[in-house]
């Protein structure tokens, strides 16, 4: 069944105003049926034994009063009325005067009450009690005396008035029952919050960790604890990062061996050109030799992805100032824009890396290169290059970034390269916490956009 547009509205706008977090969501799920039920209970009380009780109490107070009045109209005798009052102070409570040649106020409460009363329920109670037992005129106030009920009956020669605590009239303890309840909440809220604050502290310090270790730092080992689901994840975390960095230390001792073993062969080979006549044959075999070395050395740089690499946090507009004036010994102009203050965490040497194949690239198919650098919404960090070359059409974004991709004739001049600087840039950048997009850039050519966390 499809809800109506308004029940959808009404769903979206609840659905921003919850809380986001599993502290919030989950406080939410317990305080929230406590509080409804405390309501409840509240509600039911006052609705039905409070308002109970005050309806008896009323009526007692009536018979009292209809009692009195009775008494009086019988035997209207100042001598009688003083026995009556002594007998109605002693027995019931209840302060009887006798205003002769007095008549009721005109309005219920006139004058006015001081304050409002806070329970409808009492007037109606005692008003109804009051018309059944009374068939003269009569008027009361609730308000107007802390302590006490004012009621006025017109009699005879006058206004008979009656003074009765309140308790006499309604309950007057349901104000303890609502701080109880009050109270009850409060302690059990106050439960909840310690106990799913524990909780959330296990998954809080787990995704720290695993945010940490993604983004290639140091993360030191710790005890899993919580709940038996998160101490099962904090272990299976603490077990896949064992896995991995023993699998890095492995692949960096590999890949040191083979380094070493194809350098030593090439050493010779260089070696042995070095000192052979010089020919145009030579000359062509040291240029292979050259573009061998720079193949392996990419190769390496990208099986290795600089995973052995500590995260530091350093100054990014030195760093990007090294890398721009590399490209510019290239011929081409490179302009910086970046806070000379702007701090990062992040693996130096890698980031370095990632960034001049960004700029070189540009600076290979660009005149004109610019590089700003800002934090963004959330505080990511971004590294914008830009160039003014023939720039790559948009279909072919994804295509850059593959290994050993070479694109279209507009940005392949660049014959040296293997076709893994994009490649590698964005395994760095993913490596620690980012990414790398490319855009148009507003200079005519490509935009490559590096994205890191904050």
């Amino acid at each position: 069944m499809k809800l109506p547009s308004s029940g959808r509205v009404f769903l979206r706008w609840l659905k921003r105003r919850l809380p986001v977090t599993l502290f919030g969501r989950s406080l939410l799920i317990i305080v929230l049926p406590v509080a409804i039920m405390q309501i409840a209970v509240t509600y039911v009380f006052f609705d039905a034994h409070w308002q109970t009780v005050t309806a008896r109490l009323s009526e007692g107070l009536a018979g009292d009063i209809a009692w009195a009045v009775e008494s009086y109209q019988e035997d209207p005798r100042p001598e009688s009325f003083a026995k009556l009052s002594r007998r109605a102070e002693d027995s019931m409570s209840l302060s009887i005067a006798l205003q002769p040649d007095r008549r009721l106020p005109l309005r219920r409460r006139d004058p006015p009450p001081l304050i409002e009363p806070f329970f409808a329920p009492i007037d109606r109670s005692l008003e109804r009690a009051l018309s059944d037992r009374l068939d003269l005129p009569f008027w009361f106030d609730t308000t107007r005396y802390p302590a006490y009920v004012d009621i006025r009956v017109s009699v005879p020669g006058g206004v008979m008035r009656v003074l009765a605590p309140r308790e006499r009239a309604f309950a007057t303890q349901g104000h303890i029952f609502v701080l109880w309840m009050t109270l009850a909440t409060v302690l059990l809220t106050a439960v909840a919050i310690l106990f799913i604050r524990n909780q959330v502290r296990a998954i809080e310090r787990l995704a720290n960790a695993a945010e940490t270790f993604g983004r290639g730092g140091d993360v030191a080992a710790f005890k899993p604890h919580g709940a038996k689901e998160v101490r099962r994840a904090a272990t299976a975390f603490l077990d896949m990062r064992s896995r991995i960095q023993r699998q890095i230390e492995q692949r960096t001792a590999l890949l040191a061996s083979v380094s070493h073993d194809l350098r030593t062969p090439l050493t010779r080979l260089k070696l042995t050109l070095a000192l052979a006549e010089p020919t145009s044959r030579t000359a062509d075999m040291k240029r292979d030799m050259a573009e061998m070395e720079h193949m392996i050395d990419e190769y390496l740089a990208f099986a290795r992805g600089e995973g052995e690499e500590a995260a530091a946090s350093l100054k990014l507009r030195p760093l990007i100032e090294a890398v721009s004036q590399g490209a510019a010994r290239t011929g081409a102009q490179v302009q910086v824009s970046a806070d000379p203050e702007l701090m990062v965490t992040v693996r130096p040497n890698a980031l370095k890396r990632a960034l001049a194949n960004l700029v070189m690239n540009a600076a290979a198919h660009g005149t004109h290169v610019e590089i700003y650098a800002s934090r963004v919404a959330g505080g990511a960090l971004e590294i914008v290059v830009d160039d003014d070359g023939p720039g790559i059409p948009p279909d072919q974004y994804e295509d850059a970034f593959k290994a050993f991709g070479r694109l279209d004739e507009s940005r392949n001049q660049n014959l040296k390269g293997v076709g893994l600087g994009l490649a590698i840039a964005r395994d760095v950048a993913r490596g620690q916490g980012g990414d790398i997009t490319l855009a148009p850039s507003p200079m005519g050519g490509l935009r490559a956009i590096v994205k890191l966390p904050g």
